[in-house]
């Protein structure tokens, strides 16, 4: 076992709750909220839909094909501390990037608005890209950019989906072992459908004239914040089970 720093033992603590999270069973609120956003789907033109839909595939179709995204070159081991502080620069750079786009378009009107959705989902998958490339790992292997696709959809499911996924992360090694082997046996509609189910009410708002800018602002720069959250506890518990290391059940245990 390597020694633990004092960051270390910090980080892991936080994975721990972070981990307890993820475990728990549905509220219901959660039900509740489930539910309540697939009566608003209801009320949404189809167009958006559409627009929204086909984003979404055409961007995991790339992810899989390891096409149009660049893959960063891993960056060499070091301690968790340095990859972490790379990595929250990283993604402090995405979300001001992403706040910006999002006035722009929220301000252009119901066009440039629609535009936000690709865009959008474009940087977070070019941020999850560079956090797992600055984790040491490497996107040119499709399993590598499975693992970023099951991030992506830990951050924006309902809990009982949540749930399913990370019961897969928790056992990446094996699990990524028992994966097909031609990326097109592979159901990459599971991941788009629960993004479609999930998208943030708050982004409708985006279309309404006068308040679009500040929505749009405001969103995008919340949800790259929880993505990247996330996607620093997900490549935590990667680098605790390469370290030896045993990452307890609850704080202080």
């Amino acid at each position: 076992m390597k020694p633990i720093t004092l960051y270390d033992q910090q980080a892991l603590g936080e994975l721990a709750v972070w981990q307890n999270r993820m475990r728990k069973r549905p509220s219901f609120a959660n039900r509740f909220s489930k539910g309540m956003q697939a009566r608003m789907n209801r009320l949404i033109p189809q167009r958006i839909h559409d627009v929204i839909t086909g984003a979404i595939k055409h961007m995991t179709r790339a992810v899989l094909a390891g096409s149009e995204f660049t893959a960063p070159t891993p960056a060499p081991k070091t301690s968790l501390a340095l990859m972490e502080e790379s990595v929250r620069n990283r993604v402090l750079w995405y979300k001001r990037v992403g706040a910006a786009e999002g006035g722009v378009t929220g301000a252009g009107g119901l066009l440039l608005a629609f535009a936000d959705f690709p865009l959008l989902l474009s940087l977070k998958m070019k941020m999850l890209y560079d956090i797992a490339a600055l984790y040491g790992h490497d996107v040119k292997d499709y399993r590598e950019r499975l693992y970023v696709l099951h991030i992506f959809q830990l951050a924006f499911s309902s809990q009982e989906r949540r749930q399913e996924i990370f019961r897969h992360m928790e056992q990446w090694h094996e699990f990524s072992e028992s994966l097909p082997d031609d990326i097109h046996q592979f159901d990459w509609q599971t991941f788009q459908q629960e993004y479609r189910d999930y998208i943030d009410l708050a982004k409708m708002l985006q279309l309404v004239p006068g308040i679009g800018a500040v929505v749009g602002v405001v969103a995008n720069w919340k949800l790259l914040d929880q993505l990247g959250e996330t996607a620093m506890q997900a490549y935590r518990m990667r680098w605790a089970a390469g370290q030896t290391l045993s990452t307890p059940d609850r704080p202080g245990a």
